[in-house]
Parts: structure tokens; sequence; C-alpha cells
């Protein structure tokens, strides 16, 4: 019999993922007597997905359990969207992490109730999918859910101690009946395959969760090699160089796109999306611009570049135009920003509007105006930032694109008052 850990000090105020099935209701109990003990706070929060017709009657348990103990209980209703392609499982999952992010509090650590026979399902499932290393390291004790702590203190118990826990506490929990369906795959390995297993195997689930172990180690080996990696890579923020990645082999190169994106807080690259950038990224020549897309971001190529953007980049308005005096920063309607920076103000308002073509610079220390366009060739600009750029003009002088040229009346002001011109495009 495995021994239920003792109680342990908390540090922090804990949210409980709390279903009101047995491995919940351990859990919640076993926790409640750590914060008793150590003085914290313990919230639990249930989430009604609406799927079975006792669900109503599950809020109601839940509920009666939280309120013996004095414990706040937060119900949150969600939507299981159909058509994800993730089937009723995974939707079901996504909508419940997703309540549980919108629950947590600052400071508060979400504390979940999967166990040594869920690590080893979990294993099972991700091999029979094809995962690799990343897949197959299944799930950590300690992890994030978005920004905030994810805490799985049970994670190496098998849901036989939790058996005797639940006994031994005499605890009250409610029984799912799509528990005992074996359609669903999860339910399937649960209910057919690893019993088969353990005919032959008594330990399987112990050694499938410790193969998951030594794969998590891996990845985190393979992470800080791939974190160091980017750091040599990333020229700037956003921006791989194509030419170092190149040097790299194909793996390895697949690693750092991955991590690069994510990251960066973009979606995972889909794998097709993955092995496409790959084939179309790296080989690119110079005078190239291939392109991947995949939900809201897209890796563009650029003069042996690789930079990650919004899919879509907004543009400024061909007929916008303001007055600005740089007293305050002039919000730009593509979600940017211009900012005078050292000084109060202009001697007088300026106008700022959109590019439209033809505009010329005087630049300093030149005697004759320059056209605009061939000056922003030079500064290496990428074509999607110069159709954002903001131009400052003092009636039909122009004074500046943004803070990439600026002519030579701005410059000399800028200089004489210690001022900067500031420009944050916007999509970033």
């Amino acid at each position: 019999m495995t021994e239920f850990p003792a109680l342990v000090p908390l540090d922090a105020p804990v949210l409980v993922g709390y279903s009101g099935g047995v491995d919940s209701t351990v859990l919640l109990h076993w926790l409640w007597r750590c914060a008793q003990a150590s003085g914290t706070s313990l919230r639990a929060v249930h989430v009604h997905h609406g799927l079975q017709a006792d669900a109503d009657d599950w809020v109601l348990h839940c509920q009666q359990q939280c309120a013996a103990r004095g414990i706040e209980l937060a119900v949150r209703h969600v939507q299981v969207e159909s058509g994800t392609g993730l089937g009723l499982e995974g939707a079901a999952r996504q909508a419940r992490r997703a309540a549980f992010a919108a629950e947590l509090r600052n400071g508060e650590t979400l504390a979940l109730a999967q166990h040594l026979d869920d690590q080893a399902e979990t294993f099972l499932l991700r091999a029979l999918r094809g995962s690799g290393v990343d897949g197959l390291a299944a799930m950590s004790a300690y992890s994030r859910l978005g920004e905030k702590p994810l805490w799985r203190p049970l994670l190496a118990m098998p849901r036989s101690a939790l058996l005797d826990y639940a006994r031994q506490h005499a605890l009250h929990w409610i029984e799912d009946p799509s528990n005992g369906d074996d359609h669903a795959d999860r339910n399937f390995l649960r209910l057919q395959v690893l019993p088969l297993l353990r005919q032959r195997w008594p330990h399987a689930a112990a050694a499938l969760a410790g193969s998951a172990t030594h794969c998590r180690q891996t990845r985190e080996l393979l992470d800080e090699e791939d974190a160091e990696l980017i750091a040599h890579l990333e020229v700037a923020p956003r921006v791989l160089s194509l030419q170092l990645l190149r040097q790299v082999s194909p793996g390895r190169a697949a690693r750092v796109l991955r991590a690069w994106v994510v990251g960066h807080g973009a979606a995972p690259l889909p794998a097709t999306v993955l092995q496409q950038a790959l084939d179309e990224l790296l080989p690119a020549d110079n005078d190239r611009q291939a392109r991947v897309s995949w939900h809201d971001h897209a890796i563009q190529q650029w003069r042996d570049h690789a930079y990650l953007l919004p899919a879509r980049l907004p543009a400024l308005p061909p007929e916008w135009q303001a007055e600005w005096d740089g007293r305050a920063p002039l919000a730009l309607p593509d979600g940017g920003q211009l900012r005078l920076q050292g000084t109060p103000a202009f001697e007088r308002p300026l106008q700022v509007r959109a590019r439209v073509g033809g505009e010329r610079i005087l630049l300093p220390g030149r005697q004759h105006s320059h056209a605009l366009k061939d000056c922003l060739q030079r500064e290496h600009l990428a074509p999607w930032r110069r159709a954002q750029l903001p131009l400052i003009f003092d009636g039909p002088q122009l004074l500046a694109a943004a803070d990439v040229v600026i002519a030579a009346p701005l410059q000399a002001w800028l200089q004489a008052h210690g001022a900067q011109l500031q420009w944050r495009p916007g999509g970033w």
C-alpha cells in the first residue's frame, strides 16, 4: 500500500479544481487540512459543463461539501463547443482550463487532482498519437496555466491510495456515469487496456509514469539548450537570423522555431505549418519573402531574417491625419503611438499623416532633399513597417518619418532641446 503524503505547509493561497469526484474530493480534503495547519486561505472552483443530466445536482453536492468545511466555492458555467476538432473530451478540457484561468486570483496557485494512473494514461494516449519527447513528458507536478502557477500534488500517488484515503476519512463523492463508458479514448485505456497490462505487469502504471518522468527530464535539458540557442539567433525581439538558423540541424531548427513562437505568446506551431516553415523559410533566397501563417500569427522572411508578426498587420488609413504638439503621446489609428521624450512640446502644432508616396526629405548635412522611399530602403525598414509609418509635417515640409528618418531642421531642434522622438508601431 502506498502511503498518502503527509500534510505540507502552504505558502500561498490555493484554488482547488473540484469536480465532486473521488480524486478532487480527496485533494480538497487533504489541502483543507494543510491550509488549516498553515493558516493559508483555500478556495474551490467547480466547472459546470452541462453535459450530464445530473450536473445541477453535482453543483449542489459540491456546495454542501464545501459549506460543511467553511470552504468558499465558485461555480463556473461553461459552454463546451462542438466542431473544434478536439472531440467532446478535448473540448470539455479546454473549456475547463479557460474557466480555471478566469477564476484564479493574483497570488493564487491552482491545484488539480491528477494522479499516477492519470499520468500513465496520458503517456499512453500521446504515444499512440505519435508524440515525441515533449508530448511523452505528459504532466508536470509544477507547471503554469497562462501566467499563474499550477500544482498537481498527487501526481506520484496511485488511484488506489486516493481511494484508501477517501474511505479512511469517510468522504462523500459523486460518480460520473460517463466514467464507465469506454467510448472515449482515455476511458478505454482506463477500463480495458491498463487492467490487462496490470495482469502481466502489476506495476505497469508506475512504469509508464516513470517513462514520462524520464521524457520530462530530457525535455527540460532540451529546453535549456533551445533557450541558449534562441538567445544567440534572435538579433532583435521577434526577429531570428535565418543565416544562423541554417547552421543547426533540421531537428534542432524545428525545436527552436516552436520554442521561439511560444516564448513570444503566439499559439503553438501546428506540425504542418512547422514543416512548411522549415521547407520554405530556411532555403529561401535573400530576395524572397516566404511566409507561413497560423491562427493569429505569421512568420515572414525578409532579408535573411524571420519575423514573428500578427497575421494581419494594421496600416495607417491613407486619408488619416492629425495635429500634434508633443505634449502627450499621439495614439495612431493602427494601435501604435508617437511620443516626444524629454521636452514639454513643439513650438507649434505639427501635422501627422500617412504616407501617400513621392515624399522628399532634407537629411542632416545634405544640401538637397532625397526621396523618402530611398531613405527607407537604406534604413532596411521592412515593407510592412513602411505601410505603418506616420509622417510628421510642418506645413508642406516633411520633418520626419516616425523616428526612422528625421529631417535636418527637426534633428537640430531635438538636439538643442535634449529631446527624442519615439515611435511604437501598432500590432505588436
